[in-house]
């Protein structure tokens, strides 16, 4: 799907003004169709993934930077739609899914193959299929976010309908996931979205996420589902308030 400046900018939660400076100094992937810049959610997403994320803010920098410029105001009912959709995504998908605090395999294509295994049955896919996808997406670039966190997930979406879905996987011991910090991974968001804004907006939130040392302290004492959807929806609260 290609993504025009305006879908970016929101995304990532900067204004269209420091979309158009990072392309004019070639910090951010993008490619002109009929003299319009658009952008490819693969590229997108691996940029986000291999990116520095600023703490203050939860933005995302491809470089230091100075100052980040606060998003043009939209319309009431714009923003009022946007909040509808956005607000609590994350407390949404972890409930739809699930938390594994079980798991038993201690590497990375047998976690995955042990986790969709535990799920297939619940998304109606082949467990088989879900793990091949999964281990070609690891292949193109490991999916692992900096601090301890990875968010496995397909270039293809699986999932058909209006609910996005993700399963948080605590291993048995913190594993190597060819993190960018080199730290090894002790939480897994398998993340399972319904298309290419909503993959992209999850993602990005979780990106937010491990950047906070509160939350990186829960995740490491490998919570409950009650537990870690409690204080996902208080930290959504307080993200949505900004």
């Amino acid at each position: 799907m290609d993504l025009k400046i305006k879908d970016v900018a929101e995304l990532l939660n900067v204004s269209e003004t420091t979309i158009r400076r990072w392309l004019a100094e070639g910090k951010i992937p993008a490619y002109r169709l009929h003299h319009q810049y658009r952008f490819s959610r693969i590229e997108i997403e691996n940029w986000m993934l291999s990116c520095r994320l600023q703490k203050e803010t939860g933005n995302f920098l491809p470089s230091s930077e100075e100052q980040i410029f606060p998003p043009k105001a939209d319309k009431k009912e714009d923003q009022e739609s946007k909040k509808g959709m956005q607000q609590f995504s994350l407390f949404r998908a972890v409930h739809r899914g699930d938390v594994i605090t079980d798991i038993q395999s201690t590497k990375k294509e047998e976690i995955i193959r042990e986790t969709t295994d535990r799920v297939s049955d619940d998304l109606g896919m082949d467990p088989l299929v879900m793990a091949d996808l999964l281990l070609d997406r690891e292949k193109l670039m490991p999916t692992a976010l900096n601090n301890g966190i990875a968010v496995p997930h397909t270039r293809d979406f699986l999932l058909k309908g209006p609910t996005d879905v993700i399963v948080v996987v605590f291993p048995k011991e913190p594993i190597d996931w060819g993190a960018l910090d080199e730290n090894p991974v002790h939480t897994l968001f398998f993340l399972f979205a319904c298309d290419d804004k909503r993959h992209l907006h999850l993602l990005a939130k979780l990106a937010h996420l491990s950047s906070n040392e509160e939350a990186l302290e829960l995740m490491r004492s490998k919570p409950a589902k009650k537990e870690l959807l409690e204080y996902i929806k208080e930290w959504e609260s307080r993200v949505s308030d900004r």
